[in-house]
């Protein structure tokens, strides 16, 4: 199948919702709110990337991501994340796609760094690693991940948008 990895349009807002929503509905340890996260960091203008994975017309994928926040205040970091892949095009490198894709765009745009909150051992394959100087409250820190675009070494407390509250 030929998948194209591109920029969302207006006309794909819809399709990103449905495919969010249903990347999550089965999925282990989530709280089934991530496309009304999208949608708000959207409405907030806040998504600095939002790329689809087109699959000849189809949106099968989706990957956002957002400036986060950090207590030393450390400029130029962002949240990778929501990452959504429809169930039956799980496991076939969509995801991978979608993740080199937005990296390669943070590093082109001088991003300093990316965090996100996700499986080590499939995140690891991308350069993300738990940084015991980053901190996201309440999860377990193996799961919130670092990778460094530059040299800053932030230290603190990373805090994403509002939008990452949103339940509707």
């Amino acid at each position: 199948m030929n998948v194209t990895i591109r920029a969302e349009s207006a006309a794909d807002v819809p399709a990103i919702e449905a495919v969010t929503t249903r990347a999550f509905l089965n999925a282990p340890h989530t709280s089934h709110t991530e496309q009304f996260i999208v949608s708000a960091l959207r409405k907030a203008g806040s998504l600095a990337l939002s790329l689809v994975a087109d699959a000849q017309g189809t949106v099968i994928g989706h990957a956002a991501v957002s400036p986060v926040s950090i207590a030393d205040g450390t400029c130029g970091w962002f949240g990778l994340g929501p990452v959504s892949v429809v169930p039956e095009h799980q496991r076939r490198g969509v995801g991978a796609r979608l993740m080199h894709e937005a990296l390669r765009i943070l590093r082109e745009r001088g991003a300093a760094g990316c965090v996100l909150l996700g499986a080590p051992e499939y995140y690891g394959r991308f350069g993300f690693r738990h940084d015991s100087n980053l901190v996201l409250p309440g999860v377990p820190p193996e799961y919130f991940q670092a990778l460094a675009l530059d040299s800053s070494r932030p230290y603190g407390t990373v805090s994403y948008h509002e939008a990452f509250s949103a339940r509707r």
